[in-house]
């Protein structure tokens, strides 16, 4: 992403930047900057109907220069295209004052947008899609025989760049030829796909991921050809080359690969293999040592008020909320738990990671040192609330006067002491 230019107050962080996407994961990064309310400014192309003195009329398509008022965002990855709807709010001589219209942004396309505020979260996403670094980090082929589906990995999303299907006959007696045929025409086709989509120059890695031997038989044929047709961009790259195991040749199949150590430790200095990591240590906690992971944001919040947190897990979704307020409660969240010393791990909800960690609430924590009594210190807490509502309630079952010098007595006794 080029910044060509930002203007943004220092006193009441308001103010403008002018974007460039030059790649993908650009236009999810403007995804995620742009929400509703914002004014957003962009070349777009209008329809304009003229109306004659005999009453015929005529249509033309103008490029005009127009500015909105954000009312709704959606992205396509496959398509690679970002919709901004919302009112004009700027005057012009094609488009009335209040209508509404919908901008399209697109690779190379300059646009801007302003704010009321620029929070930290904002400032953080233009950072990283303004780092020539964050490129297309991984490739990815996940197989079976006759599918096949050629993706891109990158820091915030996964694209699927080709989908390869092929009609695999079984074996039979006498027509072998057939079933032989019709797999190397298969691996073919995705060796072509790998050629036209992967740019060996930005990929740090090549997953091959199958079920059984099939990812072994198409590296097998990579090699094989490549050498024959002198194709050095796989020649000079084959160790790139990573095999993993995967149960089909669909795309979801990616959340198995992601999830083994062995492949992981192959691509640790990836995004994605530090958020699948600090994902997968997450679960883990939760299994052996619960008192030391959390989820939700009740739980989490509570946490970090006791200076407990070491690593917070939260994804792009809560940050897309259309309420100002709950965005500001996760904000606010980030920003502490990084003036105390933790780290934060900010998911994409686009890969595995992300939409694995949204089904347990979107935000998780794991804890420097144990709270075992987080749910008790809470209900304490609450109790403590209504005892100040309530003033007359701070007396025990039988009617008296609660005393906590006569209480920790009893409890001593109890115990034996």
């Amino acid at each position: 992403m080029k910044l060509l230019k930002k203007q943004i107050s220092q006193k009441d962080g308001g103010g403008m930047v002018f974007l460039q996407p030059e790649t993908p994961e650009d236009l999810w990064h403007a995804y995620n900057l742009v929400q509703d309310g914002d004014e957003v400014r962009c070349t777009t192309v209008r329809k304009v109907v003229k109306e004659s003195s005999t009453g015929s009329t005529t249509s033309q398509k103008r490029r005009v220069m127009l500015t909105i008022q954000v009312t709704k965002v959606d992205f396509d990855p496959d398509v690679l295209q970002l919709r901004i709807s919302g009112t004009v709010t700027s005057e012009n001589d094609v488009v009335r004052l209040g209508a509404h219209h919908t901008l399209t942004v697109e690779l190379n396309s300059n646009f801007s947008i302003t704010k009321e505020v620029w929070d930290q979260i904002y400032l953080d996403r233009i950072d990283e899609a303004t780092h020539p670094e964050q490129q297309a980090e991984i490739a990815a082929v996940v197989l079976q025989l006759g599918l096949a589906h050629v993706c891109l990995v990158t820091g915030a999303l996964t694209v699927t760049k080709a989908r390869i299907e092929t009609n695999i006959p079984k074996k039979r007696t006498g027509y072998n030829s057939q079933h032989s045929k019709a797999i190397t025409k298969f691996y073919e086709a995705v060796y072509q796909a790998i050629l036209r989509h992967v740019d060996f120059q930005k990929v740090r890695v090549v997953l091959l991921a199958s079920p059984g031997f099939v990812n072994q038989d198409m590296f097998q044929y990579l090699q094989q050809e490549s050498v024959k047709r002198e194709d050095r961009a796989l020649i000079e790259n084959k160790s790139k080359f990573v095999l993993g195991k995967a149960s089909s040749g669909h795309k979801h199949a990616l959340e198995e690969v992601f999830s083994d150590p062995g492949i992981m430790s192959r691509m640790n200095d990836t995004k994605v293999a530090k958020e699948s990591a600090v994902l997968h240590k997450f679960m883990r906690t939760m299994e052996v040592d619960p008192d030391r992971a959390y989820y939700g944001y009740d739980h989490v919040q509570r946490a970090n008020q006791e200076l407990a947190i070491d690593s917070l897990l939260v994804t792009d979704e809560l940050f897309r909320s259309s309420n100002v307020q709950t965005r500001r409660l996760y904000v606010n969240l980030v920003e502490s738990v990084r003036e105390n010393g933790g780290t934060v791990y900010l998911f994409s909800s686009l890969h595995v990671s992300g939409q694995q960690l949204q089904q347990v609430s979107g935000v998780a924590a794991m804890l420097r040192f144990p709270m075992p009594d987080l749910d008790e210190l809470e209900e304490q807490a609450e109790q403590f609330q209504q005892n100040e509502d309530d003033p007359d309630e701070t007396t025990d079952s039988d009617g008296e006067e609660y005393d906590p010098e006569r209480r920790i007595r009893e409890d001593l006794q109890d115990m034996g002491f």
